[in-house]
């Protein structure tokens, strides 16, 4: 038995498919550029708001700081003046000084002992792309 015509990979309707297939490769280049420039801008936005509130919320811890410091301040001024009635001022002064002396003491040392803890290096995202790259090379191969 015998079939006339052309094989259907060949003539006009192959050139119409390449081109449709062309069409279609150029149109999800072009809708997956804009999806990661929507999704970026997103991120932006998003990201651009919560720095907002941190900056906000920094800004009140400064000024917390600042008024614990003023009240530390005071609250050793009416300690020295206190224990003035019991001694000399200038040894109550001193007293009060070295409270404060050992108080930076202790918390130099801990912040000193958390800082030596801290690792920079994030190890997560070190081992992830390293695990991408070997996806990407057995795929490639």
């Amino acid at each position: 038995m015998t079939v006339s015509g052309s094989p259907p990979d060949s003539g006009p309707n192959r050139l119409s498919m390449d081109e449709s297939i062309g069409a279609m490769v150029s149109q999800l280049t072009t809708d997956l550029g804009q999806l990661t420039r929507q999704e970026l801008e997103l991120a932006k936005a998003e990201f651009q708001a919560e720095a907002k509130k941190a900056g906000k919320g920094a800004g009140m811890l400064g000024g917390a700081a600042f008024a614990g410091w003023m009240a530390a301040l005071f609250v050793s001024l009416t300690v020295m003046w206190a224990l003035d009635k019991a001694m000399d001022l200038v040894w109550a002064a001193l007293i009060v000084a070295a409270v404060w002396a050992v108080v930076a003491a202790v918390l130099a040392m801990t912040g000193r002992k958390e800082l030596r803890e801290v690792n920079p290096k994030p190890d997560q995202t070190v081992e992830s792309l390293k695990e991408d790259a070997k996806w990407l090379k057995t795929r490639n191969s």
